[in-house]
Formats: structure tokens, C-alpha cells, sequence
């Protein structure tokens, strides 16, 4: 790139930073600095920091509440736009459900207590899941306890990076599947709104269920540690290796429930809970969660994952899918 002075981007750009510490953002409290740093507070800060990204040549990196992410020890060499755009508003209320219209930089924790306060359900498994914003949650099809992300969405908005064109998804546009999307699929597109349908339901319901699975998040999670979350997608798929039946009879039970296997039993079968690298560790309460015990590095947390791929691979015959997103390596 013929690179252009800070000065001459920033006339560009008012507002963006440079070599901004990326750990900062994350959940995993890991990665080196951004060269570049924009908070796009709304749609238009999001279309001028894509503009501006086109004009000088630099790649881009769209951040949301940083979960989900391991960022580079040497960071990234390009323009992170970190989104905050976070309205949420009623569209269409009808007796049984009511159609919102919600930003992408939301956090889901401000959904949810909007969810609360007007009695909507659809997103109580969210509840406890740190960081993640409503755009995350799309482009990563964010699920938990047998609901998804695309049970409650209807459409969504999005820009092509390259074109600056905005276009709207229906559902079936968006083609989620396990944990992915037509946004993780295609980088060059970034989610700006949502449009949501949410049932109506009793305050206390919702209250209750959301109590519920934070109960099992603290008992089942190592939340007392940053992490990025899972680290690997429940692989979908059934086992008909008979000797693996018998030396692992808890596959046929994984088998019968439509064949999704929890990754976080496989790297638990293959001895790996607690296996550290530097200051990395696979966690013993949660085999997919690598928590960071205090100023782990990328490189630690990257061969962790490796090495969990490759013994996977070894034990079971078994492909396991990084759900975390890589940025920077």
C-alpha cells in the first residue's frame, strides 16, 4: 500500500486512533494494537469508516463486543471499526408477538432487559453469554440450549464492504447453519440492523428461564477466566465406527440425539482438561473454553487449538470447525 500519513487519514476519518491495544476490546483480553481504531456510533460512522477503509486501501476489521475473537499477537495491520451503533425500537406489535428493529452493535444483554421489560421471549439462552453483540450473534448464528439466533430474526441489513452498497437479507438469505452465516462466509459484508420477531409472554416466565440458564452458565462455564467462549462447533455427525461405540459408549446416546456430538466431550476423551501452553489452558470445567490464566499470549491460545484439532482428529477421525474468528495471524 502507499500508505498516507495519520494526518492525512484522519481529515478523512475524524475520530479514528492509531495502534490501539486490541486486548483491550476482547473478551479474551488478548492481542496486539489495531494500526488503525474507528467506534462507529452509527450507520453513517460505519459507512464513512468503510469509505475512508476503500480510499486509503486498508483491510478491515468489523469488532463487536469481542467475544468469539483472537486477535494477533502483532494485531491487526488495518482499520478496526468497532461498532456501538445500539437503538432498538418497536416496529409492529400484534397480539401474540411483536416485531422489533434492533442495531448491530447492541449488546445482547440490553436486548434481553428490553426483551424483560416488554415481556418478549425468543432469547432467554442468551442470557450470560459476555460480549457478544446483536451483529455478532448473526454473523456467528450464536446458540444455546436447542435455540438459535435465527429463530427470532427476519430480515437483515447489511454493507458490502467493497461496493458500499447496502442490502437487505430475508432469513433464508442469510443461510445459517450450525454456527455460520452468510456474513461469516462473505467478509466483505457488515451487519448494521436486525429485524426481530419476539413472542409475548409473562415478565416472570421470562424472568425465570433467563435465571435458569445463568445458573447452568456459572455451574458449567469458567466464566472466573477470560475467554472467547467455545472454541470449536459441535460437530454434527454420527459415529458408526464400532470400536469407537465400545471404548466410547456415550457416542451411541450423542447418536440418538441427532447425532451432535459436544466438542468439549471429545477433547475431554483425549486427555487433554488442563493441558497448558504459557499462560493458556484448555479448562477443566469445560474442555472447549481456553482460558486465559493472566497474560496468556495468541500464539499459546493458537497452539492449544491445534493441538486439540489434531488429537480429535487422531482419537475420533473427526474434523472439529474453529467457531472462534482469527484475526491478525
Amino acid at each position: 500500500m502507499a500508505d498516507k500519513s495519520f494526518k492525512e487519514i484522519k481529515k478523512t476519518l475524524p475520530g479514528i486512533k492509531s495502534n490501539v491495544l486490541l486486548k483491550n476490546f476482547t473478551t479474551y483480553k488478548i492481542g496486539g494494537p489495531a494500526k488503525y481504531f474507528f467506534v462507529a456510533k452509527n450507520r453513517g460512522g460505519l459507512i464513512k469508516a468503510l469509505k475512508a477503509a476503500k480510499e486509503f486501501n486498508l483491510p478491515v476489521f468489523i469488532l463487536g463486543g469481542g467475544s468469539n475473537v483472537l486477535v494477533s499477537d502483532k494485531g491487526f495491520k488495518g482499520l478496526v471499526i468497532k461498532m456501538q451503533n445500539a437503538n432498538i425500537k418497536i416496529k409492529n406489535d400484534s397480539e401474540k408477538s411483536k416485531i422489533i428493529f434492533v442495531e448491530a452493535g447492541t449488546l445482547l444483554s440490553k436486548l434481553i432487559d428490553f426483551c424483560v421489560k416488554n415481556g418478549l421471549s425468543g432469547l432467554e439462552w442468551a442470557a450470560g453469554i459476555p460480549g457478544i453483540t446483536v451483529g455478532g450473534a448473526i454473523y456467528g448464528h450464536a446458540q444455546a440450549f436447542g435455540e438459535k439466533m435465527s429463530d427470532v430474526v427476519k430480515s437483515v441489513e447489511a454493507v458490502d464492504e467493497k461496493t458500499l452498497k447496502i442490502i437487505n437479507f430475508t432469513k433464508k438469505q442469510c443461510l445459517f447453519f450450525l454456527k455460520n452465516s452468510i456474513f461469516k462466509k462473505n467478509k466483505n459484508l457488515a451487519i448494521i440492523s436486525a429485524v426481530l420477531e419476539l413472542v409475548k409472554k409473562n415478565p416472570k416466565e421470562i424472568k425465570n428461564k433467563i435465571k435458569e440458564n445463568l445458573n447452568y452458565r456459572k455451574k458449567a462455564h469458567p466464566l472466573n477466566f477470560p475467554s472467547a467462549g467455545s472454541v470449536f462447533v459441535n460437530p454434527e455427525i454420527v459415529v458408526k465406527n464400532k470400536n469407537l461405540l465400545t471404548k466410547f459408549p456415550e457416542l451411541i446416546e450423542y447418536n440418538n440425539k441427532n447425532g451432535v456430538i459436544p466438542a468439549g466431550y471429545l477433547i475431554s476423551k483425549c486427555g487433554l482438561s488442563e493441558k497448558r501452553i504459557g499462560n493458556a489452558q484448555i479448562s477443566k470445567k469445560h474442555c472447549n473454553f481456553i482460558i486465559n490464566l493472566g497474560g496468556a499470549k495468541a500464539k499459546d491460545v493458537l497452539s492449544l487449538m491445534e493441538l486439540v484439532k489434531k488429537e480429535v482428529k487422531k482419537t475420533f477421525g473427526i474434523e472439529l470447525e474453529t467457531e472462534v474468528q482469527l484475526v491478525g495471524f
